[in-house]
């Protein structure tokens, strides 16, 4: 049996296939900052908050990193209007998205804080630095370059994740290859289209991320 591939047929369509590249870059940076600055604020509340806050923080992490992602997701775009809260696709995207992506971003930044040794601490705390000073200046740059490997990699899970959000109609990668082979049935090259897009971006992205990491989130 012969298998013809037209795969003009989808690249014809490339307009279509940008946009939801553009769409899945974009909800990649909103995650990313927002929950990274999310894990990072978790972590120290885990680390060095009250009691009652390490364990709602716990609870928390544990929800998240304990159920899939497609079920958070479907949670805050059709479970949350039972409660009055009516989102777009897009906004309940960068929503679930953040979420996910802010209790992984937790354990990983809160391994990297306790790896910091108590002498650097006590150093710190001799030249009268508030304890904000400290967890900004002295604990957090050296955890980050510690776990920043491990951090690199949970962002690009987060990145290709977001080829679910096509099941609410974000459109995205994914909802755009499916929208192409709707159109003219070749399902086969338009998915290997959106395979070959999700790998090149998934390498760039790792590249940016070890490239920015040492000089605008941790300093060199």
């Amino acid at each position: 049996m012969r298998i013809e591939l037209d795969f003009p047929a989808v690249l014809a369509q490339w307009p279509l296939l940008l946009h939801g590249l553009a769409w899945t870059i974009g909800l990649t940076a909103v995650a990313t900052a927002i929950g990274l600055a999310l894990g990072i604020a978790f972590a120290w509340a885990r680390s060095a908050g009250p009691a009652w806050l390490r364990w709602a923080v716990g609870a928390y992490v544990e929800l998240i990193r304990n159920t899939p992602f497609i079920v958070q997701l479907f949670f805050v775009f059709f479970g949350l209007p039972a409660a009055g809260v009516r989102l777009s696709p897009e906004a309940a995207s960068v929503i679930a998205m953040v979420v996910n992506l802010s209790a992984y971003a937790t354990e990983i930044v809160r391994a990297g804080i306790d790896a910091t040794p108590r002498g650097q601490i006590e150093a710190a705390q001799s030249l009268a630095l508030g304890r904000l000073q400290i967890f900004t200046r002295v604990v957090l740059p050296p955890a980050l370059a510690k776990v920043w490997p491990a951090m690199v990699s949970q962002i690009i899970i987060v990145m290709l994740g977001s080829a679910v959000c096509g099941q609410i109609s974000t459109p995205e990668l994914s909802y755009a290859a499916n929208l192409i082979q709707s159109r003219n049935f070749r399902a086969f090259e338009s998915f290997i289209v959106a395979t070959a897009l999700y790998l090149v971006l998934a390498i760039a992205l790792r590249r940016l991320l070890q490239w920015a990491g040492p000089r605008f989130v941790f300093g060199s």
